[in-house]
């Protein structure tokens, strides 16, 4: 059994800054790419950036230049720095990620997701 537990959300002011964190723990063989998610109330899921094994990023274009993806292989953990932060950046953020817990065993999970809410 796998799971993925994140920590780090909150309240911030327009401007401010938040970094979230996302950590693995199981059985795990290898993890493939780690992602970041968000869900603002009334919206969809929406996929706000990605981060391969190998270290290569992808950012939805409203969060480009304002929040930075990485990751520690050794801990098994992604982060999510997130600066200049909007009010439109409130959501709940969920990670997610595909891991193998054997060469042909694999399970996609979902963190139970955290609040940050970005208001004066």
């Amino acid at each position: 059994q796998v799971q993925l537990v994140e920590s780090g959300g909150g309240l911030v002011q327009p401007g401010g800054s938040l970094r979230l964190s996302c950590a693995a723990s199981g059985s795990i063989f290898s993890i493939y790419a780690m992602n970041w998610y968000r869900q603002a109330p009334g919206k969809q899921r929406e996929l706000v950036a990605a981060i391969t094994s190998g270290g290569y990023t992808n950012y939805t274009d409203s969060v480009k230049g304002r929040f930075t993806i990485s990751r520690d292989n050794a801990k098994n953990t992604v982060y999510l720095q997130m600066n200049s932060l909007k009010p439109e950046d409130t959501a709940v953020y969920y990670c997610y990620s595909r891991i193998a817990t054997s060469p042909s065993r694999y399970y996609n999970c979902w963190g139970q997701g955290t609040q940050v809410t970005v208001s004066s």
